[in-house]
């Protein structure tokens, strides 16, 4: 018998319709009730990524106004001369505030030493027949390095700039035209820690600035060449150091001196409370507020998947709470300037005052009040590590929509199982009806064909 190619080839019928429309009756709902979960839940973990990026960030802001240091802050502002800048300077919360004027008489800097007139006629010259080493000083730093033997002067440069060991010696070759001059130039400043080099061959002489023998070497530091102290004047009082960084000259201060000043020009140097640091993180903390109060009331109003939503409303109520409370000595925000408006915005002036004007008048109440140990910073950012900690309830939420999600996914696999299991059924099935129509069919073309051949049998066409 041959094989049957589709269902209702013997019987003519289009079974395979029937099936098709069968299996769809019995998926599409159960389909579309899955879409619209994993729909439901997809928005809603979005929006639940949402709040916590939003209330992450607002942490973050309250977490700055915590520190200790925000409102002692001092910041050094530097007016410099016509010429260009003279000094930098950094203030820490231990400086006074003052003014003063900044002058640059020298800066410190490093040694350099020369190769004698006429001690090499060029950078192929071979400096040593023995292997040797090289010993190089500055203060206290020093490092030895190993020259093989038959060395070039070029060979040499090479191996001082390379070492690993170096503390800050470059060696350069300058060639004048007739010869080759070799300069090492040491970055250790300050008065007597000029570059000492020492050798253990005395081939090496002329590359030391002390002979193996004992005397001087080769090398030789000019007056103008040697290591010198910085010298800085502040208000007229001369300091002086090794290096061009001043540390508690001014006290508090990290003054820099930057190059020397030209003629009797000065820098003018003003040192304040960092009033524009502490404006600028009470604006981050504001901005991110009112950002997630915006985000709140978008994912949770009307026609949205999250309308009437419990965190969303309790999230709401706590934050305006923290900003509506009593904090120090019964002050609120509201006494400091700040407000709220209809839509519960945090805003940074009301009909009585601003935050800007009670930040230059009264900072110790700010301060009180928003970074205090348990001021306004400090309570919202333990409010807000219940949501978006590890452990936080957002995250818990999130795990559970996750599980949600994948239980769908599961519901979707488990409904193609079934739907190809009652796709076999229905083949099954409508498989054996077909072969019985067929053969009622046959029967039935066979029987009449039979009655045809019978006499007097007449066929009714009509």
């Amino acid at each position: 018998m041959p094989l049957i190619s589709s269902i209702g080839a013997r019987s003519g019928l289009d079974l395979q319709s029937i099936i098709d429309a069968t299996l769809e009756a019995e998926r599409v709902p159960k389909k579309n009730r899955l879409d619209q979960q994993e729909g439901r839940l997809t928005v809603e973990l979005s929006a639940v990524g949402e709040m916590r990026s939003a209330l992450s960030k607002l942490q973050e802001s309250a977490e700055k106004l915590t520190e200790g240091s925000l409102f002692s802050a001092m910041k050094a502002s530097v007016t410099q001369p016509d010429s260009g800048d003279v000094v930098s300077v950094e203030s820490s919360e231990n400086a006074s505030a003052g003014e003063f004027e900044l002058f640059v008489q020298q800066l410190a800097k490093g040694s350099r030493a020369v190769s004698a007139d006429g001690a090499f006629a060029s950078a192929d010259d071979e400096v040593n027949t023995n292997a040797g080493s090289l010993t190089f000083g500055a203060g206290d730093e020093s490092f030895t390095l190993n020259i093989e033997a038959g060395s070039t002067l070029e060979d040499i440069r090479n191996a001082v700039n390379s070492s690993d060991d170096n503390f800050g010696v470059t060696a350069d070759i300058i060639n004048t035209g007739t010869e080759a001059k070799l300069v090492f130039r040491s970055s250790v400043t300050g008065a007597g820690n000029d570059l000492t080099v020492t050798n253990d061959n005395a081939e090496f002489d002329a590359i030391s600035t002390q002979a193996n023998g004992g005397g001087a070497g080769g090398m030789a530091i000019a007056a103008d060449d040697q290591a010198t102290d910085a010298i800085i004047e502040i208000d007229g009082i001369q300091a002086t150091n090794d290096t061009n960084t001043f540390t508690d000259v001014i006290q508090g201060s990290t003054i820099t001196a930057l190059k020397e000043s030209e003629g009797t020009e000065k820098a003018q140097l003003s040192i304040a409370r960092d009033d524009a640091g502490v404006q600028k993180s009470i604006d981050s903390f504001v901005k991110a507020y009112n950002s997630t109060v915006d985000l709140l009331s978008e994912i949770g109003g009307e026609d949205s998947m999250l309308q009437g939503d419990a965190t969303v409303r309790t999230l709401k109520s706590q934050l305006n709470n923290v900003l509506t409370s009593t904090f120090g000595e019964g002050q609120t925000l509201f006494d400091l300037g700040f407000g709220l408006d209809k839509e519960g915005r945090l805003q940074q002036e009301n009909p009585v005052t601003n935050v800007k004007d009670v930040l230059a008048e009264n900072p110790s109440a700010l301060q009180n009040v928003i970074g205090g140990e348990n001021g306004l910073a400090a309570r919202m950012e333990t409010l807000l590590d219940g949501y978006v900690s590890a452990g936080g309830s957002l995250q818990m939420r999130r795990d559970s929509i996750n599980e949600s999600l994948d239980r769908v996914e599961e519901s979707r696999e488990s409904l193609a199982l079934r739907m190809e299991s009652l796709r076999e059924t229905l083949n099954s099935k409508y498989q054996a009806l077909d072969s019985l129509v067929g053969q009622l069919q046959s029967r039935g073309n066979a029987v009449t064909a039979q009655l045809a051949n019978l006499p007097g049998f007449t066929r009714d066409n009509d």
